[in-house]
């Protein structure tokens, strides 16, 4: 009924409907999405003939020609300087310490060194694949059914994008026109939520069904423990202070402040000698590689949010939805649905450049703040990756552990729960997301 109301007002045509399936056949053949984006954009400017082919090529270099867009790689070569120079494992000895105390300790320590990671690298398939490696053997010999470790990780690398400073803001920051370093404030609760639900998440499970011992500790072996963590691992988190002081303080752009994590993150390396010169061509070979991805998605996207646009489709989205319902609530709850549901199958960048510039004018129609929709958006999207069965989180932990992708997808089912009640919060609850705003911002 939706599309058929949405085909009235806007009178779709060919010019739509064959880019759209051929989009949609492209990517069931895996054919890399940048492709399948700029060929449906190109093949829908072509039959529209709404905008010259002379154009696309400007439009192309218009939509990378951001100089946010640059702190993205920074991001990703941060993140792989500190796995190669061992920093990363400094993080899982201080979080171990720090949840000794518990019940369930390392599954704790896990989570939260996904956080820490991802405060720095913005990137959730990057954080899974590296706490993978680290964490999953010893939470099985901890006594987690592996296939359960396996989603505590897809689980806690979700805040990869949720935790500032995160990718993902940069992009929608972009594709929208808002402050990356805004969005980066007003994700900080949300994210910090996240990561709690996550965490409460696994202590719950490991109580009823007692994976892992633990918690005897005494204080004073506490504090000694922690200390003797701190002592040697303390010059790790000299990065993620730097990101977070910079940007925070208004002292750096988020760009600056990838670029000074990455001379420092190199600079440690090579005085710890964990790092080489001869490392270096395989480190930024890896990190091109990740942003090579990135880059072409969200320059083919502009031609095809051009032609959507000039096509009236996002006005034509909301004018139909907003006629079968005008409840702000119901409509918040389709946004959810359609974001989860998108997560599931497709990558972050790709649904920020596709459904962010639909689903705006929707949010805006209905009064919600552009913050606390980007945030609600990123978030929603989150907990996708790891929804069953076909996250993309879920098949990065079952990549690199040969384990069954449906035994972790099962696993994974009380995570998604948690975090889809603290997206509903973020969604229906505007102060999560604007309380360390600015007064304009709210």
């Amino acid at each position: 009924m939706l599309w058929n109301t949405l085909n009235q007002t806007v009178e779709l045509g060919w010019d739509f409907y064959l880019p759209v399936i051929l989009f949609v056949g492209l990517i069931a053949l895996a054919v890399p999405v940048w492709a399948a984006i700029g060929t449906a954009a190109i093949t829908m400017l072509v039959m529209s003939g709404d905008m010259p082919l002379s154009a696309v090529g400007e439009s192309l270099f218009t939509g990378i020609d951001a100089f946010a867009l640059t702190a993205v790689p920074l991001f990703i070569l941060t993140g792989d300087v500190l796995v190669r120079t061992g920093l990363s494992r400094k993080f899982l000895d201080v979080a171990e310490a720090l949840t000794q105390f518990a019940k369930g300790g390392f599954g704790s320590a896990t989570v939260l060194v996904c956080g820490m990671f991802a405060a720095i690298s913005g990137s959730d398939a990057a954080g899974a694949a590296a706490v993978g490696r680290m964490t999953i053997d010893r939470l099985v010999e901890s006594g987690y059914p592996r296939p359960y470790a396996c989603a505590l990780v897809a689980a806690g690398a979700c805040t990869g994008i949720l935790i500032p400073p995160s990718i993902a803001y940069i992009i929608i920051g972009l594709v929208l026109g808002i402050s990356a370093s805004t969005l980066f404030l007003a994700a900080l609760i949300p994210g910090i939520c996240i990561l709690v639900s996550i965490l409460v998440t696994n202590l719950v499970v490991n109580r009823i069904y007692g994976y892992e011992g633990g918690g005897n500790v005494s204080m004073g072996d506490y504090f000694a423990n922690l200390g003797r963590s701190l002592k040697s691992g303390w010059y790790a988190f000299i990065v993620p202070g730097i990101i977070f002081y910079g940007i925070f303080s208004g002292r750096m752009t988020p760009t600056e402040a990838g670029a000074t994590a990455v001379v420092v993150t190199i600079a440690m390396g090579l005085v710890m000698r964990t790092l080489k010169l001869a490392d270096f061509p395989s480190m930024l070979l890896s990190s091109a590689k990740v942003n090579g991805v990135i880059l072409p998605i969200i320059a083919f996207s502009a031609p095809l949010a051009e032609a959507l646009a000039i096509m009236g489709v996002p006005q034509g989205f909301v004018t139909s939805v907003t006629s079968l319902t005008d409840d702000p609530q119901v409509l918040i709850l389709l946004m959810i649905l359609i974001l989860i549901a998108a997560g599931c199958v497709m990558e972050t960048t790709p649904n920020i450049v596709i459904l962010a510039p639909i689903l705006k004018p929707l949010a805006d129609n209905i009064g919600m703040n552009e913050i606390q929709f980007c945030i609600m958006m990123i978030t929603a999207l989150g907990v996708g990756f790891i929804t069953p069965p076909l996250g993309l989180n879920l098949f990065v932990v079952a990549g690199i552990t040969g384990e069954s992708i449906l035994k972790i997808a099962a696993r994974a089912i009380p995570f998604v729960f948690f975090m889809l009640l603290v997206t509903l919060m973020i969604a229906y609850i505007p102060a999560i997301s604007t309380t360390l705003l600015p007064d304009i911002y709210k």
